[in-house]
Parts: C-alpha cells; structure tokens; sequence
C-alpha cells in the first residue's frame, strides 16, 4: 500500500506547495484536514502524479496547445510555398507570331514569338528564364528546402531533449525560418535562392516535431491523441490559406508571398517565447526541479490546485544525472548510439522512419506533382488543402479506438493504389481528368491520415528521454521522401508513371515495415528506457499468458 499526503484547497497561503515541507508547516491552519489519496497494490505512475497535480484536461492546457499547435500553420505554408513561387507559368503564342505552334513546345520557338500569361515576376521560372533548364534546376530549390529539413532535423532535434527543451528550440526553430524565407525574397538567381530554401528548411526541420511533443506533454494520456490532432488541424489552416494569398497574389511578384508568410511567423515566434510554458516531463528530466514546480503551478486548474503534492512525492522515479555533463554528450551520434544499444528502440526507429519515408513522398510529392494534371492549380491545390481536415477529424475520432497499425496500412493501402491508377490513366476527355484528380486527391487523403497518424503512433513507441529526437527522426525520414518529390515530379510532366506511379509503389512498400511494431493503444507514456523495457517485458508476458489461455491466473 502507498500513502501520499496532499495539501488542501485552505493550504494554498504556502507559497511553495509543492516544495518539501519545512518548519513553518507546523503554524498553518489546523483545522483544514489534508487530503490523503490512498493508492492500494498498485503503484503510482509518473504520469498519473502529473494528471493528480495538474488535472487530466483543463483550459490552460487547452490554450497552451493551440498556442503551440498554431507554429504548424506557418510550417504549412513555407513547406508547400514552392507551389506557386516556382510554379512553371502558363504562355501563348503572339498574335503577329505566325509560325509560333504550342505544340511544338515552348524550348523550340524562338523567344519573340510567345509570352507569359503573367508578369514575369509571378513565378521564378519567368523571371529567371528556367523554362528551358531541366527538372534538376527547376526542382533545386524545393529539393534543398527538404534537404534542410532533414539535416535541421537531425542536428537540431537532440537539442530539444537536452540542452534547450521543447519551448526554446520552437522558437528557434521558428525565427530561423522565418528570417531565411523573407532573405529570400532578395535573392537575385536561383542558386542564391535554393540556398536560402535549404537554410530555410534547416530551421523548420524541428518545427512540428517540437510543437507536436510540447502539446502533448501537458495533458493526461486520455487526451494526448486528440491534442495532438490540434497540430494537424493547423497545419490543414496554413495550407488551405496558401492557395487563397496565392490567388490574391497572382500577377505580383513572388516575393511578396514570401514576406505575407514570414513576418506573421517572426511576430508569432516572439509571442510564444513570453507566453508559453515549458514541458514539466523535460523540465523534471533534466532535474530542473524548481522551474517543475512552477510550471505545475502555472498550468493547474482550479480544481486541481488543492492537489499540488510535494515533491517528494515524484519520489526518485526518475534517475537524475548531471544538467552539464549530459547536455555535452547529447548529439546527434550519441543519440544513435542510444538506439544502437536498444536493440528494440533500433528495431522501432527504423521501422517507423520506413514507413515515414513512403508516406513522405506522397504527402509532399502529391502536392507538387499536381499541376502537372490538366486541372486549374489553385482549385487543385485548395482541394488538396481541403483533404486534410477528413484526415485529421478521421485520426481525432479513430485514434482512441482503433488499432495504430491496421490504420496506417489501411491507407497506406489505398493511397499507392490510387496513386498508381493516377499515374496510368490518360486525361485524354473531361471525364478521365475529373477522375484523374479524384484518386490524386483520395491518394493524398490517406497519405495525409497514414502520416498523422504515424506521428501519434511514434509518440506513443518512445519514452520522454528520446521521445523528441525519435520523433524528428521520423519526421526527418518523412522529408527525405520528399526530397526527391519535386524532381520526381518534374519529370511526371512527361509521363505520370515517373510521379504518380513512383509514389504509389514506394508508400505501399514501405508500410509493410508496420509488421514489425507493437500496438500501443490505451498505453501509457513511459519517461525512461528502462522503464519502457519493463513495460515491454511485461506485455511479452502478458502474450506468453493469453498463449497458454492463463491470463486470468
């Protein structure tokens, strides 16, 4: 039996709740009785002496992770901004231009004999003369933004679980995207420009990631999946209003697309460094202790402030080890290593960081390969914006009642099928164009639930010492996928199957890899590796029980 005192609502004139008591206890009010939880044959878990102090669900933990959640919608439009600043503009023949024929196409007609449909400056296809230049060219700079990404990612995700925590490196994270994106708009060639894209994307490659694991680290674990279902929906809201800039944009130069997008993400970067809290779970982990209690402080309900424990109640659950000397050895390799010797945390990375590179090169390659289809980008594009929010409401409604794998595959699945089909039927009527772009957009709606939901399912796979680094990892292999989407998908203009066809095989393959993980629906977070091995030995014996028709011995 375990018996933990708690101080009642007439105690909250002690300044320091949650400290160890001290002497001047002894003159409080004697007539308030504290409350006693008295937990029998079980013990008390980390998580649930986190939801005793500071409620299961409440309206500060609410807002915090909209607050945090709404860095998505700026992720959104930097990633899929490439769509219309590097679009390949529509032309025509001049009128005095009589041996000009478009079919003959544009690189074999002599320059003064066609036009753009728009200014020059709407496009940096236009204004830097890239029609000509190859998909390598045209596609270099969304390909070094992803590649930023994946090397932002790598190098900057052991970060936010050691020296600089969740809330620092979002911000960071944050800042250095936004100001890399608004340089870019003086860029003055290509090359200058897919520069600054890749330096762009090194800051946005822990941006959800950090958002993601911040959110879900305040709330009790009934509410993680659907607060993590917050991000996405955010993410739905930025890329649903790129296409809508982008139309009231049309005809202005590209670079003002860039500065609607960026300044709003400087000003939202300085307002979550004042406003925001820090994860307690990092913040007890790294034994800041101290910034732990004021952090439970600051985020409980009012329900819940009669329940501020000591400190000693979190007991020696988690081993503490020296700030310093671990925040040098916390990097990218020594995270790796970490893996390395977990010889089930190595298998689970890897599985997972397999089936996010499929998913990756559908969910950002469908969106760059569709105005290759005969169908209007903007409408195009907004229609795939649109699909995110069934996938999102899906994950939100599904996440707590349905198996993680059986839901990744499922539209795994479907999403290569479609994708496949896409790339193999001709838009030789309106009728095959209309369909055509019907399974684009059922393809990247499962794309879209498969990777929402991967992003739950990783966060459930890890505990909190690498659960922010495993998650980048995923999300890192996600954008690796993607760094062949926009060279894939310029030489889809010619023939589908190059795109489309590509996209569909790889995530179909790649999801098998979801064989090999463990379901954790209904699990709760573990904080050390140690622990997760103990759960994980546990659920073997479990399996060993219900084999031999024991489990109820």
């Amino acid at each position: 039996m375990y018996l933990y005192s708690i101080t009642s609502q007439h105690k909250m004139t002690d300044p320091n709740p949650l400290l160890p008591p001290s002497s001047h206890a002894a003159d409080a009010d004697t007539e308030a009785e504290p409350k006693v939880i008295v937990l029998k044959n079980k013990k008390t878990s980390f998580d649930d002496k986190i939801e005793i102090c500071i409620g299961n669900f409440g309206w500060k933990q609410f807002l915090q992770a909209i607050l945090v959640s709404f860095a998505w919608v700026f992720d959104a439009q930097l990633t899929f901004i490439s769509i219309f600043t590097d679009a390949n503009p529509t032309w025509h023949c001049n009128s005095t231009a009589a041996a000009c024929k478009p079919s003959a196409g544009i690189c074999n007609l002599p320059r003064d004999s066609w036009s753009w449909d728009l200014p020059a400056h709407s496009s940096i296809i236009s204004e830097w003369s890239l029609e000509c230049a190859g998909s390598f060219i045209t596609g270099l700079p969304a390909s070094s933004f992803f590649m930023g990404c994946l090397l932002g990612g790598l190098l900057l995700a052991p970060l936010a679980d050691s020296s600089l925590g969740r809330k620092n490196l979002l911000v960071i994270s944050c800042l250095l995207m936004s100001l890399s994106g608004l340089l870019s708009v003086f860029s003055p060639n290509v090359w200058i420009y897919a520069a600054l894209k890749f330096l762009c994307g090194f800051g946005r490659g822990t941006i959800g990631t950090c958002a993601l694991v911040l959110s879900t680290e305040i709330v009790g674990k009934r509410w993680r999946g659907q607060v993590g279902i917050i991000g996405f929906f955010c993410f739905t809201f930025g890329f649903l209003s790129l296409p809508l800039m982008a139309f009231l944009n049309r005809g202005s130069s590209w670079r003002i697309l860039y500065i609607w997008t960026c300044v709003p993400t400087i000003i939202y970067s300085l307002v979550i460094s004042f406003s925001v809290h820090e994860s307690p779970r990092w913040l007890y982990v790294r034994g800041r202790k101290q910034e732990f209690v004021e952090t439970l402080k600051s985020i409980a309900n009012l329900e819940n402030r009669g329940n501020l424990i000591t400190l000693s109640f979190f007991g020696s659950s988690i081993e503490l080890s020296d700030p310093k000397a671990s925040d040098a050895e916390t990097n990218l390799f020594s995270t790796m290593k970490i893996f390395w010797e977990r010889a089930w945390a190595f298998r689970r990375l890897a599985a997972v960081m397999a089936i996010g590179f499929g998913t990756g090169m559908v969910y950002y390659g469908m969106p760059l390969a569709v105005g290759a289809l005969a169908f209007n980008l903007y409408v195009s594009v907004t229609l795939n914006a649109l699909t995110e929010l069934p996938a999102s409401l899906i994950v939100f409604f599904l996440i707590g009642k349905l198996n993680r794998r059986i839901l990744i595959l499922g539209f795994a699945l479907i999403s290569g099928i479609c994708s496949v089909l896409c790339g193999i039927i001709k838009d030789d009527n309106e009728y095959l164009k209309e369909f055509q772009i019907g399974l684009e957009l059922v393809s990247y709606f499962s794309a879209a639930t498969a990777f929402n939901a991967l992003l739950i399912y990783t966060l459930e796979l890890f505990p909190t010492c690498v659960r922010n680094s495993a998650l980048s990892m995923v999300r890192q292999a996600v954008v690796f996928g993607g760094v062949f989407s926009p060279i894939l998908s310029a030489a889809g203009r010619k023939n589908g199957l190059y795109s489309f066809g590509v996209f569909g095989v790889t995530i179909a393959t790649c999801s098998m890899f979801v064989g090999c993980l463990p379901e954790t629906m209904g699990g709760a977070f573990c904080d050390t590796l140690d622990e997760e091995e103990e759960k994980n030995e546990r659920r073997r014996g479990y399996e060993v029980l219900i084999n031999h028709g024991l489990e109820n011995v």
